[in-house]
């Protein structure tokens, strides 16, 4: 079978390879310890719930719009305006099924043959393969660990060429948790406008922050910047709704015409019954969000003590998101380890812990822990770890 070229140059996800690996060992009766997952393991508010099966009980299972339910795109608006202070109407916003299929379908708009995007390291996996998938290339630019993993403006400006077509930012991020301040954003802002090249802003984790910090939206930042940034959020992670494959773009009406044109001709629409979810998620209490954050704040500082506790592995403590970015250079050159695959492979297969090896977001000296699971999970893992790592 001859495949497309396109196929052949995606990069198999270390994430789902991991997952699949650990999953296999639990079908045999292993205790294995997941610390990989990004998603919230809570469940979707009831209310949400109520209101999606509501929507199927009075037929509304049919076809929408491309672009999504009028009422929905609605309290978009409502919620951009009310948490960035950003003012859109419902036909500058493309609801998407996920915020990733979003960002596929905006490469897609974007992105001629050649067109260079910058994307920082560490980056969310898919980043490069969306637009490597669009014909563009990704061009990668590396955040130190001692600026908490941003890239800088000198960085960004001297990486911009004649085919710089955008910059991704994504803040907070995944993996690192890291969050860019209101002073981070507006210089960087300041190069885009000057380059006049696109910002995409995966906004995703915004409701997830920590030890006070703030999440600005970087398309606040004046009109000019406005109107080159193209806004990604979704339900996933703040509502605990993965599964229900919601998420949105906000931006250039003309670009999101061009979006939607391309949802109408490969998915037609977002799953029905999950839009009226995502519209009571917007709409309705949002106490849930806080209990879960509270939650994910008692277990991050929990695990970043643990994990700093670990001769030979140390961590900047995440400001934002559920995940924890830690170097463990020191503990693979003490385990002979020649790559952090092969030592996360072994912390598996050895102690059956399963976590993301930073590899696959660019950064070949770290691991990403996920800490959206319990507090009991955590501190068994790191146990897990210590033991592998130390010898104990």
């Amino acid at each position: 079978m001859k495949l497309a070229q396109r196929v052949a140059q995606i990069t198999p996800s270390k994430t789902l390879a991991i997952t699949a690996k650990a999953k296999e060992l639990k079908s045999q009766g292993y205790d294995v310890v997941g610390l990989g997952a990004g998603e919230p393991d809570f469940n979707t508010p009831q209310h949400i719930i109520d209101a999606a099966v509501k929507a199927m009980e009075q037929g509304l299972t049919k076809y929408t719009a491309a672009s999504g339910i009028v009422e929905l795109k609605q309290a978009i608006c409502d919620k951009l305006q009310r948490d960035n202070n950003l003012t859109y109407k419902p036909s500058q916003i493309v609801v998407c099924n996920g915020a990733k299929h979003a960002l596929y379908n905006l490469f897609q708009a974007i992105l001629d043959p050649g067109d260079e995007v910058i994307v920082p390291i560490p980056y969310w996996v898919s980043y490069p393969e969306m637009v490597t998938l669009a014909d563009g290339v990704p061009v990668f630019v590396e955040g130190a660990e001692e600026n908490e993993f941003k890239i800088t403006p000198q960085q960004l400006r001297d990486a911009i060429t004649d085919k710089t077509r955008a910059v991704v930012i994504n803040s907070p991020s995944n993996p690192t948790g890291s969050i860019y301040s209101r002073e981070d954003l507006q210089a960087l802002a300041d190069i885009c406008v000057e380059k006049d090249i696109l910002i995409v802003s995966d906004e995703i984790y915004e409701k997830l922050v920590y030890d006070g910090a703030e999440h600005v939206s970087i398309a606040s930042l004046g009109q000019e910047v406005y109107d080159r940034t193209i806004v990604i959020n979704g339900m996933s992670k703040p509502y605990s709704m993965t599964g229900w494959r919601i998420g949105y773009a906000a931006g250039n009406e003309e670009l999101i015409k061009a979006m939607t044109n391309l949802s109408s001709h490969s998915t037609s629409n977002p799953t029905t019954f999950a839009q009226y979810g995502a519209l009571a998620a917007l709409e309705g209490s949002q106490e849930a969000l806080e209990m879960m954050r509270v939650e994910f704040d008692k277990r991050r500082k929990a695990v970043v003590e643990l994990m700093n506790d670990i001769e030979g592995i140390h961590c900047v403590a995440p400001k934002g998101a559920f995940y924890l970015f830690a170097n463990v250079s020191e503990a693979m050159k003490k385990g002979g380890y020649s790559d952090v695959d092969a030592w996360a492979e072994a912390l598996l297969a050895k102690e059956y812990v399963a976590l993301i090896p930073g590899s696959g977001f660019g950064a070949p000296n770290h691991i990403r822990i996920s800490y959206a699971t319990s507090l009991e999970q955590l501190q068994k893992g790191l146990a897990r770890i210590k033991k592998f790592v130390e010898g104990e």
